[in-house]
């Protein structure tokens, strides 16, 4: 509203709000210009929504990713024998004992991996 307060600005914008030349703003003109300014705030939160929506996407996406590749990694770590396959006490085995499984899993930087050292947890991952 501060732009209101240069006078030719007000001037300009009285002119612009007065759709029909009277020299004054009736209710109907008023309501006109709250709802034009209205919907044009409403649109830019829309525009706002959907911006943070697509980043919001797009970090899911490289989260998922990053996961998957810590996960893929990981189960190749353990899978000792190359079978392709986890076995329980493959898993419990690697988690207790792999310095190069622990270190990965302390490092790799994400919790539900990282909760694989916790042997409560892991126990109940694996029951």
């Amino acid at each position: 509203l501060q732009f209101l307060l240069v006078p030719a600005r007000l001037k300009k914008s009285l002119d612009y709000l007065d759709t029909d030349g009277s020299g004054e703003l009736d209710v109907d003109e008023w309501k006109a210009a709250i709802n034009r300014g209205l919907a044009k705030r409403l649109e830019q939160m829309a525009d706002e929504r959907a911006r943070a929506a697509r980043a919001a996407e797009k970090a899911d996406a490289e989260f998922s990713n990053e996961f998957l590749n810590a996960a893929r990694k990981c189960f190749e770590m353990i899978d000792d024998d190359q079978s392709g396959t986890l076995e329980k006490a493959e898993i419990v085995t690697a988690v207790q004992s792999n310095q190069k499984v622990i270190k990965f899993l302390i490092n790799c930087g994400n919790k539900n991996l990282q909760y694989l050292l916790v042997p409560s947890r892991l126990e109940a991952a694996l029951a």
